[in-house]
C-alpha cells in the first residue's frame, strides 16, 4: 500500500484541511482527557511549521445533523489548541462557503456531524470540504473505518481536483505500527484480547488466530473459552451458542485461559450500578473448578495473571486490546494490572488499541513503555481484522 506522507510535501504557503480526531470527553465545557488532542499536535505543528494556512476538521459525539447544540462544540478544543499551539488559533462555525485563513495561522472548524449529509459521505458536502484547501491531510486515524465527507469522500473529491492528498504523521505511524505487528511480525507472536462477548470480537480472533502463537483472552470472552473446555461458569456472562467457535479457535492457537478467577456472588450485585455494586461485593478467589452456580468471573487471579505474565514478557509481538477483569474497580482490576505491568516489561514491541485498555493503561501508568498506543478503537478492530478501511483505501487509490 503506498500512500503519500504529509512529512514528504512542500507546504509553504498552501492552504491545508487536516482531518483529525479530536473526539474527546466535555463535561461542562471542561476537558476530562486530551490523549487524542495531544496525538494531533505534532502534525498541526509540522504543518504551521511549514508555513502552511491550516484549516483543522473534525467531529464530536452523535449529534443530530443539521442541529448544532452547545454541547457538541468543539470551542473548547479551540481554547485547548490556543494553549499549546505557538500560533494564531481562531475558530469558525460557517465555514463551507470559503474561510480566510492566513499562512502560519490554524483555523478549527466546527463539528463537521453539525453539517447535513456528514454520514451519508453526501458528494456535495465531500466537494465544499475539498474546495477549503489545497492540500488535504487524512490524520484521523480513528475515523478511517466510516466512509463518510470528511474521512473518505473528500479525499476522493480532492483527488478528483487535481489535490494532494496524503496521511499526516500520526496516521502514518499508525500504519507503520500495525504493519509491524500485523504483515511481518517477530516472533512468538501474542494477543491479549478482552471483552464482554466474543460475538463483538469474533472476526478479531480468527483472524489473530492465524497470525499469533497465543492469546491470551479476557472478561465475557474468556467465560466462553473456559465453558468450552467443560467449565462451570456459573452465572458468568458468556455465549453458549459459540462455544464450538471457540474450540475451533483453540485448534489454530494457543489459547491462554486461568486456573483460578476472581468471583462475586450475583445477588450482591445490582446491574442498574453495576460499578458501585462491584465496589461493595465480596472478590473471591476459585479455582475454574469450583464455580459455583450463582457466582460471576469478573477477573482472573493473582496467581493466573503471574502465570500468564511469563508468556507476555516472552513474547517479540503483543497485541493488546480489552482488559481481562472489571479493572475500574480494584479488587476486580488485579489480573488487567499484572499484564499491563508485564507489557511494559517485555523486550517485545507492542501495540495497544480501544478505549478500555488505554483507560487500563493510564491507571496503572505504563504508556510510556508500551511502544505504539493506537488512537483507534474501532478502526483498530478492523484493521487487525484484515478489513479495508475506506479513509485508507482512498488515500492508496488517490496515489496510484
Amino acid at each position: 500500500m503506498s500512500i503519500v506522507a504529509m512529512k514528504s510535501l512542500d507546504l509553504s504557503g498552501k492552504r491545508v484541511l487536516i482531518r483529525e480526531d479530536l473526539n474527546v470527553p466535555i463535561k461542562d465545557g471542561v476537558i476530562t482527557s486530551d490523549v487524542r488532542l495531544q496525538a494531533a499536535l505534532p502534525t498541526l505543528k509540522d504543518a504551521l511549521a511549514q508555513g502552511a494556512a491550516v484549516l483543522v476538521a473534525s467531529h464530536l459525539g452523535r449529534p443530530t445533523e443539521g442541529e448544532p447544540e452547545a454541547k457538541y462544540s468543539l470551542a473548547p478544543v479551540a481554547d485547548y489548541l490556543a494553549k499549546h499551539l505557538d500560533a494564531p488559533v481562531r475558530f469558525e462555525t460557517d465555514y463551507l462557503s470559503g474561510v480566510d485563513v492566513k499562512a502560519g495561522e490554524l483555523v478549527l472548524l466546527e463539528n463537521v456531524r453539525f453539517n447535513v449529509g456528514e454520514k451519508k459521505n453526501s458528494a456535495e458536502l465531500s466537494e465544499q470540504y475539498a474546495n477549503l484547501c489545497d492540500v488535504f491531510v487524512m490524520d484521523a486515524f480513528g475515523t478511517a473505518h466510516r466512509a463518510q465527507a470528511s474521512t473518505e469522500g473528500v479525499i476522493r473529491a480532492a483527488a478528483a481536483q487535481g489535490k494532494a492528498v496524503c496521511s499526516g504523521n500520526l496516521l502514518t505511524e499508525e500504519l507503520s505500527a500495525l504493519s509491524r505487528a500485523l504483515d511481518n511480525p517477530a516472533a512468538p507472536v501474542l494477543a491479549i484480547v478482552g471483552g464482554s462477548k466474543v460475538s463483538t470480537k469474533l472476526d478479531v480472533l480468527l483472524s489473530l488466530a492465524d497470525k499469533c502463537d497465543s492469546i491470551v483472552v479476557g472478561g465475557g470472552i474468556a467465560n466462553t473459552f473456559l465453558a468450552a473446555t467443560g467449565v462451570n461458569v456459573g452465572a458468568s456472562l458468556y455465549e453458549p451458542d459459540l462455544i464450538d467457535t471457540a474450540k475451533e479457535i483453540m485448534t489454530k492457537t494457543q489459547i491462554l485461559l486461568p486456573s483460578e478467577v476472581v468471583v462475586a456472588d450475583k445477588s450482591q450485585i445490582d446491574f442498574e450500578d453495576f460499578l458501585g455494586s462491584l465496589a461493595k461485593a465480596d472478590a473471591v478467589v476459585k479455582s475454574v473448578n469450583d464455580i459455583g452456580d450463582n457466582e460471576m468471573i469478573l477477573d482472573i487471579s493473582e496467581a493466573s495473571a503471574n502465570e500468564i505474565a511469563k508468556h507476555i514478557k516472552s513474547a517479540a509481538t503483543i497485541l493488546w486490546n480489552g482488559p481481562v477483569g472489571v479493572f475500574e474497580v480494584d479488587k476486580f482490576g488485579t489480573g488487567t494490572q499484572i499484564l499491563s505491568l508485564a507489557v511494559k516489561d517485555s523486550a517485545g514491541f507492542s501495540i495497544a488499541g480501544g478505549g478500555d485498555t488505554l483507560a487500563a493503561i493510564d491507571k496503572y501508568q505504563v504508556a510510556d513503555d508500551v511502544s505504539y498506543l493506537s488512537t483507534g478503537g474501532g478502526a483498530f478492530l478492523e484493521f487487525v481484522e484484515g478489513k479495508t478501511l475506506p479513509a485508507i483505501a482512498a488515500l492508496a487509490e488517490s496515489n496510484k
